[in-house]
């Protein structure tokens, strides 16, 4: 440990920090909405923390670069409005499946460049829609607990001007506090934190309606924006390789919860200033650190589950839409900022975030669809003559 310096540790579990104080809460909830009892998100929360900790310390030891992975927040996002239209079973079979689309697809340059074809414009305005009701939960509540919406907005905008790094943390806190003033409940129990197997079961509906759409947000809105971090700070480890890799510890950790694993990209950014090396071949060390955060978090899994479950649930809505607010903004900015695609995405963010089901498939799927069709017919030679 003699080479690592307080830089490098004071980065890597900042990177912990602002993960799990941003998000924890969504993955909770998108559990319980599957249907996982207490033990099983305890579970999904202790394969996450074994996951992330695990890549995090082999691809940034084996390329000596930082190599940070997260879950998918976008995804979690997605689970919590979707996962509950099918079984617990067929929820865990969906990210086994979703596994084998990132490996199959990491591995095949044809399928990359597919994906890679959809429009930003177009997945913006996807994510945009699973993302809308969760932070219209910021309000949902204002009638009844007028006081503390009021004073989570206070802190969320005042924390946006003069402490942004440490905002999220800040209302975790006000959080915990809000909790324990509120009261909490008596039949909450602290346990080990102990690996549930869930048998997986597969079904069409479910490969359509969830593991596809969970693929693709992970991709596009987690891998893409990581492998951009990595070029922006001048590294290029084999993301082919790491992204294969992710996909395996996925389809191993799927059945105990561990819904995806990807490349990180606000909390990746935290290991890669010059603020945490002169030397940027010695910032990995950082992303090692990291890894060793994550899998301490994943050891406290049950610490984690009792904390946030104990929340009431206003205090539950006004954390998870104000940790969302700015990725929603930025995928409303992204969706409608390219006149050509303005309206198919309007019309994808709406669908998406309509929470329809027709013929077992989800409101994002029916959405991205839509989004697609309106996109080809506003390209088809018809139209184009129309416009002409």
């Amino acid at each position: 440990m003699s080479a690592y310096r307080l830089s490098h540790i004071s980065a890597g579990l900042a990177a912990v920090v602002v993960g799990y104080s941003s998000a924890v809460v969504l993955v909770i909830d998108a559990a319980r909405q599957a249907g996982a009892t207490p033990p099983m998100v305890i579970s999904w929360l202790l394969a996450l923390g074994l996951g992330m900790g695990v890549s995090c310390i082999l691809f940034s030891w084996w390329y000596k670069m930082p190599v940070v992975t997260a879950w998918s927040t976008p995804g979690a996002a997605f689970l919590i409005g979707a996962a509950g239209e099918y079984t617990l079973p067929e929820v865990i079979g969906s990210f086994i499946v979703s596994a084998v689309f990132s490996i199959v697809v990491s591995q095949s340059k044809v399928l990359s460049k597919a994906i890679g074809r959809i429009p930003s414009a177009i997945a913006s305005a996807m994510l945009a829609g699973i993302l809308l009701p969760i932070c219209l939960g910021v309000f949902s509540d204002a009638a009844v607990y007028p006081v503390h919406t009021v004073l989570f907005l206070a802190v969320y905008l005042l924390g946006s001007v003069f402490f942004p790094r440490y905002m999220m943390l800040t209302l975790l806190l006000l959080a915990c506090v809000t909790s324990i003033v509120m009261g909490v409940p008596d039949d909450i129990n602290w346990t080990a934190p102990t690996p549930v197997w869930v048998t997986p079961a597969f079904s069409l509906s479910a490969t359509i309606g969830l593991a596809l759409p969970l693929f693709i947000i992970t991709l596009l809105t987690q891998n893409l924006p990581g492998i951009a971090i990595h070029r922006a700070h001048g590294y290029s480890p084999d993301h082919k390789s790491v992204l294969s890799g992710l996909g395996v510890i996925q389809l191993i950790l799927a059945p105990f919860g561990g819904f995806t694993f990807n490349l990180a990209a606000i909390t990746a950014a935290l290991c890669m200033g010059e603020d945490v090396d002169s030397k940027p071949g010695q910032r990995y060390r950082a992303a090692i650190v990291a890894g060793v955060g994550y899998l301490i978090m994943g050891a406290m899994a049950s610490l984690v589950v009792v904390v946030f479950l104990s929340m009431p649930t206003v205090v539950v809505h006004l954390l998870a839409g104000l940790a969302l607010l700015a990725t929603f903004q930025a995928s409303v900015v992204r969706a409608i900022e390219a006149p050509e695609y303005r309206q198919a995405a309007t019309l994808t963010l709406v669908c998406s975030a309509s929470g329809i089901t027709l013929a077992q498939l989800t409101a994002p799927v029916w959405g991205l669809a839509l989004g697609l069709l309106v996109m080809m017919m506003g390209a088809s030679p018809f139209r184009r003559r129309q416009n002409g």
